[in-house]
């Protein structure tokens, strides 16, 4: 379950220029999952997901899209930027 976008510096310059988008998700869920999760939300193509358990024990997820600025288009829609 994707609990919600992960905001910082570095995740808006990565969505800017890599096309990237971070969320913190359940610490049981897969690649895969999330993968599904985001394209079902969204309606968007998924290239590539990257899982890391933060320093505080919450996993975050770096979701890489497939169409250019798909990442920034979703950032906007979520009122990050």
């Amino acid at each position: 379950m994707i609990r919600h976008p992960y905001v910082t510096e570095k995740a808006a310059t990565q969505a800017e220029e890599e096309n990237k988008l971070q969320f913190i998700v359940d610490i049981d869920d897969t690649k895969d999952k999330i993968k599904r999760e985001i394209e079902k939300l969204y309606d968007v193509k998924v290239r590539n997901v990257n899982t890391m358990i933060t320093m505080k024990g919450k996993k975050k997820a770096i979701v890489v899209f497939e169409g250019e600025g798909t990442a920034t288009s979703i950032a906007s829609k979520l009122g990050i930027f």
